[in-house]
Parts: C-alpha cells; structure tokens; sequence
C-alpha cells in the first residue's frame, strides 16, 4: 500500500496546471478547429432582440439544444427572419462562451428547412395578420374609375414596369410615378414597405403629385423569390395605405399576402394596367352614345310638354271672359276710393287743428326747463365718477409697473443667458468642425495611397520585374507559339524597355527539349547513324 501511494504521489505532483482561461482558451481552440463550418438543422426557439442589435435563440431537437448568436452587422442583412417555431438550416460556426462555460453556433446565415418549413410559417403568419382584421372585405377601399395619377412600386429595370407602362398607353394614357425597389432578396420587404408609406405621404397640390392609385407588381418565382412580399412590414403597410392599392406579385397561381391585404388582386401585372383605367376608345364611344341619347331624351320631353300644353290650352277659357268679372271689380273700387281718400283727409286734418291749438309756448319753456335739470344733475355726478375711476386706473397701473419691470428682467437675463450658452455651443461645434475636416481628409488621403499602391501592385510592370517578358505583335499580345510563328515582327517588352525582333522562321521553332517535349529516342538497330547523347 505504501509502495502505491509513492509511485502515484510523484505523477500527481508533475501534472501540468491550467489556469481557467487557459483551459477555456484551449477548449475553444479545439471546438473552433473541429467545428469550422457546420450546418445544423433544427426548430427555433427563445427568440431574443435586445436593445444591442443582436439576435439571440435556441435551435433545439426532441433532446438537444444548442444555443445560437447572429450580430448585430449580419442581423440586418438576413433574407429569412427567424420566428418560434421556425425550422431551419442554420450555418455557421461553433465556438465558446467562457463567460458562462457553455458553447454556441455564430450563425452565417438561416434558409428554412425545405417549401413546407415556408409554408407553415406563411399560414401562421396569415392567420396571425387575419386576426387582426387586415385582410377584412369591409377594410378595402373601391378604385377610383379614372385615376389622374398612378404609382408604381417595382423594379425600374424588369419586364414588368414596361409591360405595365404599354398597357396603360395602349388602354388610357395618364402620368404614371415610379418608385424603384428591390422586388427580391434582403431589401425588398423594407424598400416596398417604405415606398408605400412614401406615396401616401405626398400631400395633395404639393410639388410632386399625390398618386390617385398605387400598383404594387412583380413578376413570377420561385416562393423564395416572393418571400419579401410575404413580409408582416409589407402587409401592415398596405394595408394602412389611405391609397387605393392593387396587388400585382407573380402570375395568376403565385399567391402572397400583401394579395389578401391589398384592395384588388391582380393575376399578372398586366392584368392590374386593365384593372386601374378603362379603354378610353370604349369610353369615347360609350360617351357618344350617351350624349345622343340624352338629346333624344330632350327632344322627346319637349314634345310631350308641347303637346300637353296645347291639350291644357283647348280646356282653358278665353282669356277676355276671365279677366273681365275682375275689370268689373276693380272699376266698382275705383269709384268708392277718391270719396273715402277725402273724407280721411278731412278727419286728419282736424285731429292735427286741435292738437295744435293746446300746443303753446309757455309749455315749450317748462319742457326745456325740466330737461335742462336733469342734464345739470347728471353732468355733476359725472365728474366725481370719471375722477374716481382714474384714481382706480392709476393705482392699478402703480402696483402693475413694479411686476412688469421685474418681468422684463428676468426674461432679459434669461435672454442675455441663452446667447452665452448658444454661443459656447457655437464655438465648440466650430472646433468640432476645424477638426473633422483635416481628420476627413487624412482618411481620404490613406485611401488614395493604398489604392494606388493596390494599382500599382496589380498591374503588369511589377511581374516584369520578377523576369517576365510581354511579346506583342503591333498592338496585339501573343500568347500561343503558333501565333508568334506566324508574325513578320514581334516586340518584346522587358522591365528596362521595349525590343524589336524580326519574325521567327517555322524551320527553327522547333520545341525545346525537356520533361513535356522530349525526342523519341531512334530504334535499336534502325540504321548505321550514330545517336546523339543529347
């Protein structure tokens, strides 16, 4: 037993010590050596976006879970944006968190686990956003019957902005506005999502005219290729656009979402030019027709009302025998009228004579007199009154005076400090100033020398100086044997300058002898020559 414990005792004691960040370090050397580059398949889970910009989850089996990390520079450029319940290819790369002894995969990039990985994920979207009321029938606005103006999201440089352009000249010609986007890939959802916000928020009468109609278009592809338009930013916009939208994504069987949020669906991008304008040659002829119509209907009405009226007129008296028993009455009131107008003349007259005659001027006297006391009584109460109010007045303005001073006080010093701290501002922003441009323009000063000993290190003249040679035939580059054979004159250029030599006879341009062009030796006995040693 004594013997054991002395030979073990010494092995223990000659082990190596590792501090903890040493192990840490040489265990993380090991996963990321082993575990490069994997792709790891499995369901998304603990999704977590804190205020960092880093992406933080889980990918998890029926008994394993591994945790996984997207930062913040990748995050943004991910075309698939992970959600629970998600599965998914993850690739990337394993390495460890000494900080909480565990390892974790730095995610490259996310593709889902196969179309039905999207599709599961597509419905549970739809379901989520058809809870929410947007794709509601009585939420969808009805499309103006001629539209002034109509803008375009999609890309400028496609197929589909000239099918739609052609057909809006061929049916009705209006001004068209569009907003480029990428119809696919990383950007799309958020460049479509902004230029619907975009459109409506031109104002009407402003210096860019306010679409009376927006299309959304894009050609057929893949699911993959349309995921951006299945995007919960692109539907949530069209469905708040206060613009009448028509959705025109893919052919008549591509179906996305922004197709059920949208006011009208469309099969094709085409299809959608038919739907916003009518054809204005059908809408000529039919306004035409109209027209005669309605003078038809015009004329007809005039004749029946001729016609009625005349029927009126047959029933109708003679116009002498109608107004005659009112003539009759009228001369009856006529002759009663100059005898009644004098005596009234006459009553009036008499009513004034014998209001005049109490009329006297003794009556006039007292009537000014009393009117005359009570101006005198009223102008004496006047003036106390008058003085009193100005007293009242001055008072007033004495104990105001005091508070408005100090009012105009404070707010000069609160004035004259503003100016002091604005100007301190001032003056370090022109510091900041002074500084940025030198330090902007010794950044701009690196770049232009690398790039310049990048030129310099990529062009020809440096291989030259290892020994190589450039042969040239007028201004053509040879390359090929057969090619410098068959010039009259070849120029070669070496590092020190250019050299002219003349053609090269086919007699003497034989391969040289080597590895890949040896001579076939001569057959034993095949002659009295005797061979070369070469």
């Amino acid at each position: 037993m004594d013997i054991f414990e002395d030979s073990a005792g010494p092995a223990r004691d000659n082990a190596h010590e590792f501090t903890v960040s040493e192990i840490s370090g040489a265990v993380k050397r090991v996963i990321e050596g082993e575990f490069g580059h994997v792709r790891v398949r499995g369901e998304i889970s603990r999704v977590s976006r804190p205020s960092s910009g880093h992406l933080y989850f889980d990918l998890k089996d029926d008994r394993s879970v591994i945790a996984a990390v997207r930062w913040k520079g990748q995050a943004a450029r991910m075309s698939v944006r992970p959600e629970e319940g998600m599965e998914v290819v993850a690739i990337g790369k394993l390495t460890t968190f000494p900080g909480q002894s565990k390892y974790q995969l730095i995610v490259e990039d996310i593709v889902p686990a196969g179309a039905g990985a999207l599709m599961v994920m597509l419905e549970k979207r739809r379901a989520k956003l058809a809870a929410e009321g947007l794709f509601d029938a009585a939420r969808k606005k009805p499309l103006p019957y001629l539209p002034e103006v109509i803008g375009v999201v999609t890309s400028p440089s496609g197929a589909v902005i000239r099918d739609i352009l052609h057909r809006l000249r061929d049916r009705f010609p209006c001004r068209v506005l569009i907003w480029p986007v990428a119809v696919q890939g990383e950007k799309c959802a958020a460049e479509v999502a902004a230029a619907i916000a975009g459109f409506n928020a031109l104002s009407a009468g402003g210096p860019i005219p306010r679409p009376d109609l927006l299309i959304v278009a894009r050609g057929g592809g893949s699911i993959e290729d349309l995921w951006g338009f299945n995007e919960e930013a692109v539907v949530r916009a069209a469905a708040a656009s206060r613009i009448p939208l028509i959705s025109a994504v893919g052919h008549e069987t591509d179906t996305t979402l922004i197709d059920h949020a949208a006011d009208r669906r469309a099969p094709t991008p085409t299809a959608a030019a038919e739907m916003a304008v009518p054809v204005r040659a059908d809408l000529i002829g039919w306004t035409g027709e109209q027209g005669a119509r309605m003078t038809r209907a015009a004329v007809n009405r005039m004749q029946i009302r001729r016609q009625r009226l005349t029927d009126l007129a047959r029933a109708m008296g003679r116009p002498e025998a109608l107004v005659r028993p009112s003539r009759q009455r009228l001369d009856l009131w006529g002759d009663r009228l100059t005898p009644a107008l004098m005596l009234g003349l006459t009553r009036k007259r008499a009513a004034y004579d014998r209001l005049a005659a109490e009329v006297r001027p003794t009556l006039i006297r007292h009537f000014l007199t009393q009117e005359r006391r009570t101006l005198d009584r009223c102008g004496s109460a006047l003036s106390p009154a008058l003085a009193a109010r100005i007293a009242r007045l001055r008072d007033r303005f004495k104990t105001t005076a005091p508070r408005l001073e100090a009012a105009f006080s404070r707010a000069l010093s609160d004035a004259r400090q503003g100016n002091a701290r604005r100007r301190v501002e001032l003056g370090a922003l022109g510091q900041r100033l002074d500084q940025t441009l030198p330090q902007r323009l010794a950044v701009l000063r690196q770049r232009l020398h690398a790039a310049d000993r990048l030129r310099v290190t990529l062009g020809y003249t440096e291989t030259l100086r290892r020994g190589f040679a450039v042969v040239r035939a007028g201004a053509h580059v040879v390359t090929t044997r057969e090619d410098a054979v068959a010039q009259p004159a070849l120029e070669i250029e070496f590092q020190d300058g250019r050299l002219a030599v003349r053609g090269i006879d086919s007699a003497i341009a034989e391969p040289l002898p080597g590895p890949r062009g040896r001579k076939a030796k001569a057959p034993e006995g095949g002659g009295g020559t005797q061979g070369t040693l070469f």
